[in-house]
């Protein structure tokens, strides 16, 4: 008797690529509920993956019983006797690159992302370059199980369900709930905290919101200085586990983010997010999960018309470090009052 498909999904590292995986995994898993999963990243993201029918884990542990060749091939090992029956390789570095070919060695399928280097390459040159959509990297992680033999449709879209509220949040019912995001890897990526405080004084001002401000345990001092004389905002950088902030995301009315981790994790559950654009640009790929182009706020592309200089934020020329002083933070404000005092989100 045939062996029921078994797939091993590969996606160690960064947050935001991790989350893109759960939309692509849930309409996987409705599509083909005969399938198991097993998810090889690291122990952190675990909880990304908890609530996704027939999704096991598996941790990548690649700083200790994991670290190096000798320690990648035996993250395979294990791997493999789970009885898998194929690979979707949705990272394609090296370390991904090392288990596929142990698990080729076994005649076991392997598909692999196509990232689209060249695309990105040619969107971020210079000059000339044609600024039109790039497929999305929740559409490119599709791809490969599409190579593997699953065929899949991404739209009508599918969301993680909402998390009972942690204990340690006090929830003003008659206000609506926004998360703030105000960090990225890089700070080209990143909306001056001086016009960020500005938003946030504004939305405090209007007495129908309560703030959340999401950072990690290193930004809580700048996050407690923008939330300096706010009535309604509370810290959760390091007060509760990752775990626990993933519930409150989901309870969320609308999540502020940078192009980083917090939108696409807001985007797992459904949850409207508004994106503030740096060097970046949501043609490139990135754009959180079923967002609308209209909850994309970019930077002055007359003023700046290079943009964008580079896929990750990592790169821009000289006079653009702060091409994200062009979005005005009435703009923000706007926007926000818009999805969330005058129409509902449609999911989908």
């Amino acid at each position: 008797m045939k062996s029921p498909a078994h797939i091993v999904v590969i996606r160690l590292s960064a947050m935001g690529d991790v989350a893109m995986t759960v939309p692509v995994l849930l309409k996987l898993t409705k599509t083909y509920p005969e399938v198991a999963v097993t998810v090889i990243s690291r122990k952190l993201f675990q909880p990304i993956f908890k609530d996704i029918p027939n999704v096991s884990f598996l941790e990548a542990d690649v700083k200790g019983k994991h670290k190096g060749l000798l320690g990648i091939v035996s993250l395979a090992k294990e791997a493999k006797r789970k009885n898998i029956t194929a690979v979707a390789d949705l990272h394609n570095v090296i370390r991904s690159n090392v288990m596929t070919r142990y698990f080729k060695s076994f005649a076991i399928k392997v598909a692999k992302i196509d990232k689209g280097r060249a695309e990105k390459k040619e969107i971020t040159k210079p000059n000339g370059k044609p600024l039109t959509p790039l497929k999305s990297t929740h559409e490119r992680y599709a791809d490969v199980f599409r190579k593997l033999g699953y065929a899949l449709d991404l739209k009508p879209p599918l969301f993680l369900n909402k998390k009972p509220l942690p204990q340690q949040f006090t929830i003003d019912a008659s206000k609506k709930k926004i998360g703030i995001a105000p960090f990225a890897a890089y700070n080209s990526k990143m909306y001056p905290l001086e016009l960020m405080k500005e938003v946030l004084q504004k939305l405090d001002e209007k007495g129908t919101y309560q703030l959340f401000l999401f950072g990690s345990k290193d930004e809580k001092e700048a996050l407690s200085q923008l939330a300096s004389g706010l009535k309604s905002t509370t810290i959760v950088a390091s007060l509760v586990s990752f775990e626990e902030e993933l519930a409150l995301i989901s309870n969320l009315d609308a999540m502020l983010s940078m192009d980083s981790a917090n939108g696409h994790l807001a985007a797992m559950y459904g949850i409207p997010v508004i994106t503030l654009w740096g060097v970046t640009h949501p043609f490139i790929g990135f754009m959180p999960y079923n967002q609308p182009m209209e909850n994309q706020l970019i930077s002055d592309l007359e003023k700046y018309p290079l943009l964008p200089t580079s896929v990750y934020g990592n790169k821009f020329p000289k006079g653009y470090e702060k091409v994200m002083e062009s979005i005005k933070p009435s703009s923000v404000i706007e926007k926000i009052s818009s999805i969330l005092e005058t129409s509902p989100f449609e999911k989908g």
